[in-house]
């Protein structure tokens, strides 16, 4: 597996995705879930802190062929939740959360896992399809349509979407709500996994939504496209699609949307005999 990536800052402060690779064959992607200012945070370390520290111990613990994805990330959360439960309010909704994709490569067989609306694109040769945990649009559906109504910056905007937070944060990691990786190990049980056999992949994507909104949101492209712009122009060539595109719509009006710059992050993975395992 040869493994390309770029990340790039939207309108934030920080950069709150992250990609991980740990040779010879693990990757995964996270979106750190952002959290509005005048919302309380029970965790003082942050959303990126999470992301790194989730992040770096999901590729070395994937890199143990023995251990199933589920598994793998149950025992990430429990350990980062290990290094912060004695400093940090962790029984509560206002903790920092992440969406997870990752890809593993073992001798046999090829494991994925998909946590929540980051997607992973998969290439076998006779099919392209997309995978993503949507349930996060199924909730709070009336304070998502007016967190997305009028223009992006506004002080009405920026209100509604706090609301919007608060009210997901009370679904967050609850039958019935969605499933994030965050303080809650047994939100692993509700990732999507599977298996493919090594030679059934030729190609694959990971994607933050600030990648794949050029897909799923603008549609100025289909998943086969994104592969194609991928494979010849790697990641950073995708991310500069989406950043033009964004700029087109400076006030989110054309396409609504949380942010108009978004972090956005892809790795690119390559199958074949030949293939060396690179970042």
């Amino acid at each position: 597996m040869q493994v390309t990536v770029a990340s790039a800052k939207g309108d934030g402060a920080e950069n709150e995705d992250g990609a991980f690779v740990a040779l010879p064959g693990c990757v995964a992607v996270l979106d750190g879930l952002s959290a509005p200012k005048d919302l309380p945070m029970g965790c003082h370390h942050g959303t990126p802190w999470l992301v790194r520290q989730l992040g770096t111990r999901l590729v070395a613990l994937g890199s143990n062929h023995d251990l199933p994805l589920v598994d793998v990330l149950r025992t990430a959360i429990e350990e980062v939740n290990g290094l912060h439960a004695d400093t940090c309010k962790l029984d509560q909704d206002a903790v920092p959360a992440a969406t997870v994709v990752m890809l593993r490569e073992r001798p046999d067989a090829l494991d994925y896992l998909v946590l929540s609306d980051s997607v992973l694109v998969l290439d076998t040769g006779s099919s392209i399809g997309a995978l993503a945990d949507s349930r996060v649009e199924d909730v709070a559906k009336s304070e998502m349509a007016a967190a997305l109504a009028g223009p992006a910056g506004t002080p009405e905007r920026t209100a509604r979407v706090s609301e919007l937070v608060a009210r997901q944060r009370e679904l967050r990691n609850r039958p019935g709500g969605y499933w994030v990786a965050s303080t809650a190990p047994e939100a692993a049980d509700h990732a999507i996994t599977g298996s493919l056999r090594v030679g059934d992949l030729r190609r694959a994507a990971l994607l933050t939504d600030g990648a794949s909104r050029l897909v799923d949101v603008f549609h100025e492209a289909t998943w086969e496209e994104v592969l194609d712009l991928l494979e010849q122009e790697g990641p950073s060539g995708l991310l500069t699609r989406v950043r033009t595109a964004e700029s087109s719509d400076n006030d989110g009006t054309r396409w609504p949307r949380f942010k108009v710059r978004d972090d956005a992050t892809a790795a690119y993975a390559v199958f074949g005999p030949d293939e060396a395992s690179l970042c």
